[in-house]
């Protein structure tokens, strides 16, 4: 007898599927089959859809629609006007949930479920809902103004609703939990060794996190930067409600075209280059993500 442990009977093999090591991989044709009710829904959904946009942008067979958005300062200045709130949307999503994200990870069970419960409540509230909140929050005769000047901070009622600056504040509330979640992921799967690793060789505590948490959370950020910044771009209720007309952005561009005007190719042309817009900056968040992958390597 030897000393080798007798082998098992080898399982039972259903056609079209491969038992290598204790993992099942699927051969070609299963594997299709069993993609295709995606891919089907996704070409349905998706792909359709966007070539029939495309091709209405295309209708004259010429780049007329196109020209008409070069032509024109105002749709320039909307275009402008939108990434530079999808940036500060971003960053201000940033820079509130990043601590937010930090504060769940770093807290017992019991409080971080009750930091957990302010993040994803509003998740469960309607957008429309949560807009409208900031319009009786920030209009002229508002809570915020008129605790204001029952403070006698400001001795007439302030212009905080329609700006850029309620736009980007209502937004951020909305987005800022599509921050959140990513980087407490990140965070949360950080081995607590490698601070203590850090704080053992000398490091204080912001260089423990500046040296060691900060670049390993960078995935979490990126993706939570990519969600925020996408989705800004295409938001139309928060903005039609709380800028109003003096705050147009691309999406209530689009919709005045397509509602109001019923100049539907040139809403095409719009929504084919706010799509082309959005695949070019995740294409370069991509892009960076996997160039800070590379530092963390070589370092």
């Amino acid at each position: 007898m030897t000393g080798f442990p007798p082998q098992s009977a080898p399982h039972a093999r259903a056609p079209g599927r491969v038992t290598i090591a204790s993992a099942r991989y699927y051969s070609l044709p299963t594997s299709f089959a069993l993609a295709l009710p995606l891919i089907g829904a996704l070409g349905v959904g998706f792909l359709y859809p966007v070539s029939k946009l495309i091709a209405l942008s295309f209708s004259e067979g010429t780049l007329a629609q196109y020209q008409r958005i070069i032509a024109e300062p105002l749709h320039i200045s909307v275009f402008l006007s939108t990434l530079e709130v999808a940036m500060g949307v971003t960053l201000a999503s940033l820079f509130l949930g990043f601590p937010v994200a930090y504060l769940m990870v770093r807290l017992r069970k019991g409080r971080a479920m009750v930091v957990a419960a302010c993040v994803f409540i509003p998740l469960w509230t309607s957008v429309l809902i949560r807009s409208y909140a900031w319009v009786v929050l920030l209009q002229r005769n508002g809570i915020v103004n008129n605790l204001l000047t029952d403070a006698g901070v400001t001795d007439a009622p302030l212009k905080l609703i329609y700006t850029h600056g309620a736009v980007i504040l209502a937004m951020t509330h909305v987005l800022m939990p599509f921050m959140i979640l990513p980087i407490y992921s990140a965070l949360r799967a950080l081995p607590a060794d490698y601070v203590r690793a850090a704080r053992n060789l000398g490091a204080g505590a912001l260089r423990a996190f500046v040296a060691v948490t900060l670049p390993l959370s960078l995935p979490g950020v990126f993706a939570g930067s990519v969600m925020c910044f996408v989705l800004a771009l295409g938001f139309y209720i928060t903005p039609a409600l709380v800028g109003g007309p003096g705050s147009m952005l691309i999406a209530t561009l689009i919709g005045q075209q397509t509602i109001v005007l019923l100049d539907w190719p040139f809403a095409a042309a719009l929504s084919t280059v706010l799509l082309s817009v959005t695949l070019l900056f995740v294409l370069l968040f991509r892009r960076a993500l996997s160039f800070s992958k590379g530092l963390n390597n070589v370092n």
